[in-house]
């Protein structure tokens, strides 16, 4: 997937040494946590120099939240014609990149993180969170405009309960229904207050 790192003159990155900082920065992440890991120690561990990171990432923030995403496949914005049409294809897709041990490790990776560190929290906020709500509201911003949602509706907190009942029914499993299914039972209910009736 594409990455906002820092790009300088001079010779060609290595698409080796990418991947190893990354990987390394993932491997530690998981073995000590963020407050004890140092770019020392990944750099030792990715078999690179200080230098090399720091060529790459401002801080240790911008190279954990790169790391992390790593994880995540590219964002996609469906634009089916109509609200349950787009909702559909964000719910499968959600879950079939989430609901998974990979998925739910990089969740939990992004939530620990994230409350024990607020720099962590902003950068992954600013660079990543912030867009997939952006994607997220231009389907609800086109379903207020074809009369499906309540015009006044709540654009930032519909996408805060989404999100929430999602990182729930990952984190503690409530129900044995498949996710997919949690997500559209939660849409539902949340229409019954958003929508123009069925």
């Amino acid at each position: 997937m594409s990455k906002q790192i820092n790009i300088t003159s001079g010779r060609p990155r290595s698409i080796h040494a990418d991947q190893a900082i990354l990987q390394a920065t993932l491997d530690l992440l998981a073995e000590v946590g963020y407050e004890s890991m140092s770019i020392e120690a990944i750099a030792s561990r990715a078999g690179v120099g200080k230098t090399t990171i720091y060529r790459r990432y401002t801080s240790k923030e911008e190279l954990v939240a790169d790391a992390i995403e790593s994880l995540r496949d590219d964002l996609a914005i469906p634009d089916t014609g109509s609200f349950w049409g787009d909702m559909n294809i964000l719910i499968k897709n959600a879950a079939n990149k989430i609901d998974s041990p990979l998925g739910r490790q990089t969740l939990a990776l992004i939530v620990s993180t994230a409350s024990s560190n607020p720099q962590f929290a902003e950068v992954y906020w600013t660079k990543y969170t912030k867009l997939r709500r952006e994607a997220f509201s231009k389907v609800l911003e086109r379903a207020k405009y074809r009369g499906e949602i309540h015009k006044d509706a709540d654009l930032d907190l519909i996408i805060d309960l989404v999100s929430g009942s999602l990182y729930y029914a990952l984190i503690f499993k409530p129900t044995t229904e498949p996710v997919e299914g949690y997500m559209r039972r939660t849409m539902n209910l949340l229409l019954k207050g958003i929508g123009n009736g069925e």
